[in-house]
């Protein structure tokens, strides 16, 4: 793409395009304006969730640093939901359901208004993917910019954020916590704008967007309250028009190098088991060959050094304080661990960008001859339960072997409604299926589970599988994205209550301890479950979603 040849050509040259410059007239651009490069700033603001809130006055931001290097920017915006909101119920079988839109849109947008780049500026866990994959998919220059992370709430003298308030729900059901303490906590949880505030799926998307190259070194910490926010969208104008002169596309970035940075910052920084899945999206669209086999590769040369919730002690805000993600990449890169060649987006490479970036602090980012664990925050276990796969985050639990009676549960609700009665014990291994990418459809997150547990004590004592997803706040030893899942043959959907598993992280393992000859005759039996959606935007993805195991994409 040189300088005249720019997609903007098709709808801003030539006699037969003045019904397009009409258009454009008619929303502010001038004469002058139909020889620059024409941007887009593309955000997912809306009003449905503190983590994009305010993204519209990042949008403004950005769209001034666009002219003020010399180009045109016009704003759009995506859809965006909010995981919090939908947590627990029906709706969120639409979260996961929302990547796939957002890069269409993204998609459709861009490919349609012949955008020659553009700033993508995202708040929440799906809009952050979806926005690289709308970017990888065009190979359009652009930037990446994260909206910033919520501040913490206070409750009777200790910081506190939205992981709080979904454990307290268990400890209200069991009796530790009254109703009233649990309103109090409810109002100071969340005091304004900003992703979730520990290392959850929206702080974690924002460390792979400055791992893998694609957002600003340094520009992913500050809260999204703080005044750095605004000057950070400024120069994320004035980044992405100069890819766009050097022709620094997304795929020229996100190769298979900086995935691999990508990977092991999030296991460096105990992120979400979140991210395998986006990061198999996100390299599907880019054409990178990335495999869960890269994951364990990597976990296993990188310890997880970040004491960041919800395993840990600090939020996002906190890690800011002392100098942000880049004090993470800094520690990989010194270990001789990040491939710091690989480019970035401001055409630096890795370790140029990294040059002045602080070093471990020592209590929020520890060494690396200091971990707070020896092993990577995520890791793939297969076995006889999940011959395909199925991810743990083990940043979040100390432990590491568990074998126990299954506790099968079809669907989210069944299982939250056997904690909260106090029908699940010590020991119990909780299975709950039918919620992946098909069967959900839309594989659904389980934190109300999974703080339910937490809450009622159960946090350290008994297990959880699904083949559904968790949420990033999610802690405990909870194993996710089991594949096959249920509804496409995967043992999970054979199991049955008592049936003896066992996981062994040492090993790689997840195991059902039950002979081949029985779950046969138990396949001939299994009854596929009716589908729950038979027409519109769910239907259409259970028809079309691939398997985890891949990242759930629709191709």
């Amino acid at each position: 793409m040189s300088n005249n040849q720019r997609p903007s050509d098709e709808i801003t040259k030539g006699f037969r395009r003045a019904p397009a410059r009409a258009m454009l007239r008619a929303v502010g651009l001038t004469d002058e304006d139909f020889s620059k490069p024409q941007m887009a700033v593309a955000t997912s603001w809306n009003q449905v969730t503190p983590c994009n809130y305010h993204l519209d006055k990042l949008a403004v931001e950005a769209q001034k640093g666009v002219r003020d290097a010399g180009a045109v920017a016009l704003i759009f915006n995506t859809i965006a939901v909010s995981d919090g909101i939908a947590m627990g119920h029906e709706g969120m079988r639409a979260s996961l359901v929302s990547r796939e839109n957002i890069a269409d849109a993204y998609e459709l947008v861009m490919h349609a208004e012949r955008f020659d780049g553009a700033v993508t500026i995202a708040g929440c866990d799906k809009s952050l993917p979806g926005m690289l994959m709308g970017m990888a998919r065009l190979n359009l220059p652009g930037c990446f910019l994260y909206g910033g992370t919520i501040m913490p709430g206070k409750f009777r003298g200790k910081d506190v954020n939205i992981q709080d308030v979904f454990e307290a729900v268990g400890a209200v059901a069991r009796g530790t916590m009254s109703e009233t303490d649990l309103l109090e906590l409810e109002k100071e949880a969340c005091p304004g704008a900003g992703s979730c505030g520990g290392m959850f799926t929206a702080n974690t998307m924002a460390t792979i967007g400055e791992a893998i190259g694609m957002a600003p070194i340094g520009s992913s910490s500050a809260p999204a309250t703080h005044a750095r926010r605004l000057e950070w969208s400024q120069k994320a104008g004035h980044i992405a028009v100069q890819a766009v002169e050097q022709e620094l596309t997304p795929r020229r970035i996100m190769t298979k190098q900086a995935f691999e940075n990508a990977i092991m910052a999030v296991n460096a920084g105990g992120g979400s088991t979140n991210a395998v899945l986006h990061l198999l999206a996100i390299a599907h669209e880019c054409g990178v060959d990335l495999t869960l086999d890269d994951f364990n590769r990597l976990a296993a040369r990188t310890p997880h050094i970040a004491d960041l919730k919800p395993g840990g002690q600090y939020v996002m805000a906190d890690l800011d304080k002392v100098g942000g993600i880049p004090v993470i990449l800094k520690e990989l890169l010194d270990a001789g661990h990040l491939h710091g060649d690989a480019l970035t987006v401001t055409g630096q490479t890795m370790a140029e960008a990294l040059a002045d970036a602080p070093n471990a602090d020592g209590t929020i980012v520890h060494p690396f001859s200091n971990p707070v664990h020896s092993d990577g925050g995520l890791l793939v276990l297969r076995g006889t339960a999940a011959p395909e796969g199925g991810v743990v985050k083990v940043a979040s639990t100390g432990i590491r072997e568990f074998r126990g009676p299954a506790r099968v549960f079809s669907g989210e609700e069944a299982a939250m409604d056997a904690v909260v009665e106090g029908r699940i014990t010590d020991g119990d291994v909780i299975v709950i299926r039918d919620e992946g990418p098909i069967g959900g459809p839309g594989m659904r997150e389980m934190l109300g589970v999974t703080g339910a547990v937490m809450g009622a004590g159960l946090g350290e004592t008994v297990a959880l599988i699904t083949d559904g997803r968790f949420s990033g706040a999610t802690r405990g030893f909870c194993i996710g994205h089991v594949c096959p899942e249920s509804v496409e043959g995967g043992p999970i959907g054979l199991m049955e209550e008592g049936d003896i598993i066992n996981i062994n992280v040492a090993e790689l393992r997840l195991d059902l301890e039950v002979d081949e000859a029985v779950l046969e005759e138990r396949r001939k039996k299994y009854q596929r479950p009716t589908p729950k959606y038979t027409r519109g935007a769910l239907h259409k993805y259970a028809k079309l979603v691939g398997p985890a195991s891949s990242g759930a994409v629709l191709d």
